[in-house]
């Protein structure tokens, strides 16, 4: 079993900064494949970044390429969310998912098994 815990979520303003961390549990974290996903009141979770387990490989949303940065350190089970020139349309809670065999596929939720609980990011304008 996997555990994930997302720390970092807060109120900022439009343009400002936030960086979100995701605590993993269990020894195998550096074989994992990560993705942060976001969800917003009235609409489906979907999918913010995703980074290989090595760390060589990162995928973006196109609404957030440029402006967010996902990276992983292994000696630390923890994988962050640089969030940088915040916009209100980036409110959502964010969550953090765990693929421990990566399927060929980190863009839809469901091929990933474990999820944090997620943490809110509010953007005001």
């Amino acid at each position: 079993q996997v555990q994930l815990v997302e720390s970092g979520g807060g109120l900022v303003q439009a343009g400002g900064s936030l960086r979100l961390s995701c605590a993993a549990s269990g020894r195998a974290f550096s074989s994992y494949t990560m993705g942060w996903f976001r969800q917003a009141p009235g609409t489906e979770r979907s999918f913010v970044a995703g980074i290989s387990w090595s760390g060589g490989n990162t995928y973006y949303a196109d609404s957030v390429k440029g402006r967010f940065t996902i990276s992983r350190d292994n000696a630390k089970n923890t994988v962050y969310l640089q969030m940088n020139s915040l916009k209100p349309e980036d409110t959502a809670v964010y969550y953090c998912a765990a693929q421990p065999r990566y399927s060929g596929n980190l863009y839809q939720p469901r091929e990933y098994n474990y999820w944090g609980q997620g943490t809110q990011v509010t953007v005001s304008s």
